[in-house]
């Protein structure tokens, strides 16, 4: 199998150049590891796991040996199993001046992170790794930084083929996981299986003390046959016979562990009776068709979960390009008491960014009449429109356009 270049390499490399030490979190199998060899290839790094039970035991028990056992520059795979290790990373960052000499990779569970935090606050740089875009499975690489406008997306526009929905579903089917990327449909199945099974249980055994798998398995179907909709903790407790707070837990653990992300509410004091609910997304579309057993790429596109599977598919790519990219942003949804709802705002230096999402070619164009709330509400609007499956960008007005979901 080749190397799929990431989109996270230059922002890692960037860090590494400022920060002594360097953590890369998310989810199990996204290719953290696989990343982080593939840039140390020209350099003499030691590598070492924590899954690896001599090392692990080792790191545990005595710090200081292990570090004259393995010497910096190092890679250190799942940290988070050896925590005890942080004091030590802290007191050789504090001995030495060179830069990027510990290289981490973790599941972002939330001791871990507390634990960094604490421990070595100053002197990690911490970033998130996601299963692969769209773009990282074509290698596709637009030059330009998304703002929306009309120049940007036709400049983006003469760089990619036509959008088609068939390619978006087979992406969103199949998902961004490195290692099933080229499964057929029977060996795709065993893939999510295994993961759910093989990695999934035992972290969430060991970071929650979940052990009645039974529950956990019909909680995440809950959570799947949710997506891109408002969390209901109470339909995800009644779907796995648990109460209200464990369903919340629960909610917070899969968060942790990158399986699902929140997308937070648009909270502001001069808009009135907003939503606070946030809305829930799989950050692998891919494991979410398989847990709502979607077995092929046409069933889930023609299906009555399309849209949102749509509109999961488009949140996500957006997040994993403003993870990536330079800029800082926010990200958030609008809705209101009147049930007013704009799927996406990306605000970016007090500019909010409103964006519809339509699995339509065809999408109506009076959508972009709600945006006027913003205007109403002094707030600064910035180029916005419908992220839809149109071939090809067509203006709306001044402001907005129709957006082929392939060119975020």
């Amino acid at each position: 199998m080749k190397y799929i270049e990431r989109k996270l390499e230059r922002k890692f490399l960037h860090m590494s150049s400022f920060f002594k030490a360097v953590l890369v979190t998310g989810a199990r199998q996204v290719g953290k590891t696989t990343m982080l060899k593939h840039l140390a290839a020209e350099q003499d790094r030691t590598y070492v796991s924590m899954d690896n039970v001599m090392a692990r035991t080792l790191a545990k028990s005595d710090p200081i040996l292990f570090f004259q056992t393995y010497k910096p520059p190092i890679i250190i795979d799942e940290i988070q199993k050896a925590p005890e290790l942080f004091e030590q990373i802290k007191i050789m960052c504090d001995e030495s001046e060179e830069r990027g000499q510990f290289w981490l990779t973790g599941s972002q569970q939330y001791k871990m992170m507390k634990n960094v935090r604490e421990t070595l606050a100053g002197r990690v740089g911490i970033l998130e790794l996601y299963s692969l875009s769209k773009n990282e499975v074509e290698g596709l690489d637009f030059p330009n930084e998304i703002d929306f406008s009309l120049p940007c997306l036709i400049e983006r526009q003469s760089l990619t083929k036509k959008n088609n929905i068939t390619q978006v579903f087979e992406h969103i089917w199949r998902g961004g996981m490195p290692d099933a990327l080229w499964a057929d449909a029977e060996q795709r199945q065993e893939y999510f299986n295994s993961y759910i099974e093989t990695y999934l249980m035992r972290d969430v055994a060991e970071e929650g003390g979940i052990t009645d798998t039974v529950r956990f398995h019909k909680f995440m179907k809950a959570c799947a046959a949710l997506t891109a909709e408002q969390v209901n903790y109470k339909t995800l407790a009644d779907a796995a016979e648990i109460s209200q707070p464990t369903a919340k837990e629960w909610v917070h653990l899969l968060q942790g562990l990158g399986i699902i992300y929140l997308l937070p509410p648009y909270s502001n004091n001069e808009l009135k009776r907003l939503a606070k609910t946030p809305k829930l997304y799989f950050c692998d579309t891919g494991l979410c068709a398989y847990l709502s057993m979607w077995l092929t790429r046409d069933t889930l596109m023609s299906g009555a979960a399309s849209g949102h599977y749509f509109e999961n598919h488009v949140v996500i790519e957006l997040l994993k390009n403003y993870t990536y990219s330079p800029s800082k942003i926010n990200m958030t949804y609008y809705r209101d008491s009147n049930a007013k709802e704009i799927d996406v705002f990306v605000e970016e230096n007090g500019v909010i960014h409103p964006l519809e999402i339509k699995k339509s070619a065809n999408p109506d164009r009076r959508e972009v009449k709600k945006y006027e709330l913003l205007d109403k509400a002094k707030l600064e609007r910035g180029n916005g429109g419908i992220i839809c499956m149109c071939e090809e960008v067509i203006p709306i007005d001044a402001k907005n356009s129709f957006i082929p979901c392939n060119l975020i």
